[in-house]
């Protein structure tokens, strides 16, 4: 059943889950028994398949994950194998109490407020009378950033969408690219660390019309583990984010922290752990815009 386990797709999507595993098989066999261990565990993980969320509540996602709007209420085996996995996922420890359980299920896309969850974007044009269509061209073409709600891009059906969009895990990067392309400015989203409820919906719906994903972010542990999360969500695509440019671009700067393995390079996180230095998106801004001049030519 362990073997099972490390095996499972949603594991293997993001390493990070690996000492959720491993605390998992410490803690042993539900009450003894291979066959309810083995079905809790199947359960947490349709739930973890289809986390981050869009900002539903709760009862909801139980509902549509395990047909039961109680599944996840506080108490229940399969919310503390969740809280847990989530907990690995974000490097944070254990919740312990009622308001570090919901800030980590927030943090998952779980919550009821659809104003305060945004994502930022730059240089995109999407066709449509949609609010989201509308904002989006408004500010593209005065060369400023857009934040979107989720309300927003709840509301919105996005169509004719860029044929590439550009992601990366920091603002200033955004800011750096205004700067330099002003209304020419490549389409960009920004995730702002970990991606928003806002965030994950937006970058969904990009792809599911078409768009090619292009995610970068820092070089160090968590950066690694967002982008691992962001890929495994949205079906983005590591761009310049091999050990080839970790190596080309470290130098002095701030320890990585904590590293975990990502899928599309064996040897990235062992490579962060060896050198042991940060390497933020805006060490390299100026490489990755001179990626995008040449993508997107004036």
């Amino acid at each position: 059943m362990w073997s099972w386990l490390e095996g499972h797709p949603v594991v293997a999507m993001q390493p990070a889950l690996s000492d959720w595993v491993a605390a998992v098989r410490r803690a042993g066999l539900s009450g003894g028994s291979v066959t309810q261990t083995r079905e809790d565990l199947e359960r947490a993980l349709k739930v973890l398949a289809v986390l981050p969320a869009s900002g539903i509540p709760l009862p909801v996602l139980a509902e549509q994950t395990l047909l039961d709007t109680h599944a996840l209420d506080d108490g229940t085996r399969c919310s503390g194998l969740v809280l847990r996995a989530l907990a690995a996922i974000y490097d944070r420890p254990s919740p312990v109490d009622a308001s570090e359980r919901r800030a980590l299920w927030e943090q998952a896309g779980i919550t009821d407020d659809e104003l305060s969850s945004v994502v930022l974007a730059g240089g995109m044009r999407v066709d449509g009378d949609s609010v989201v269509g509308r904002v989006l061209r408004l500010c593209a073409d005065a060369g400023q950033p857009s934040s979107l709600t989720l309300r927003q891009i709840r509301a919105s059906e996005l169509t004719s969408v860029p044929e590439r969009v550009w992601v990366f895990e920091n603002p200033s990067m955004l800011a750096l690219a205004l700067n330099r392309f002003g209304a020419a400015c490549p389409p960009i989203v920004v995730t702002s660390g970990w991606p928003s409820s806002a965030g994950v919906l937006f970058l969904r719906k990009l792809a599911a019309a078409g768009c090619e994903l292009h995610y970068h972010g820092d070089f160090d542990g968590e950066g690694l583990r967002i982008a691992a999360h962001v890929i495994a969500r949205t079906g983005a695509r590591p761009w310049r984010m091999s050990s080839g440019d970790y190596l080309a671009a470290v130098a002095d700067g701030p320890p990585v922290g904590r590293t975990t393995p990502v899928p599309w390079d064996d040897e990235l996180a062992e490579h962060l752990t060896r050198m042991g230095t940060t390497v933020s998106e805006e060490r390299v801004a100026t490489t990755l815009l001179d990626e995008l001049t040449q993508r997107h030519p004036a």
